[in-house]
């Protein structure tokens, strides 16, 4: 509730762009899936807003982004449409998608 809460209070005075730091961290999937879609259904559909999202949610960041910017080592590593990163055979792509670091075999 807290969450649809803060984006109602974004909204009301109809900005051109809301920016979201982590929409929806300790969320359980369900709950988050409903505040993507009403961050699609309110936002971008009905006000036509600029939605700018920070998150580590890549699922989240997949059905609420139409362009996606990762970034590795504090720089733009990759940028593109959700499904061309989530197609990217780029390794370090890879994981931010899956989410699972590859194991160095050489490491101690």
């Amino acid at each position: 509730m807290r969450k649809r809460v803060g984006l109602a209070r974004a909204i009301v005075y109809r900005p051109q762009i809301v920016l979201y730091d982590e929409p929806t961290t300790g969320l359980d999937p369900i709950a988050a899936d409903r505040i993507d879609r009403l961050i699609i259904r309110v936002c971008h559909e009905r006000l036509k807003v600029t939605s700018v999202a920070v998150t580590h949610d890549m699922r989240s960041a997949a059905r609420i982004g139409q362009r996606l910017l990762l970034l590795h080592e504090g720089r733009i590593y990759a940028e593109g449409k959700p499904e061309e990163i989530f197609q990217s055979t780029d390794p370090i792509v890879h994981q931010f998608v899956t989410g699972v670091a590859e194991v160095n075999e050489h490491a101690s």
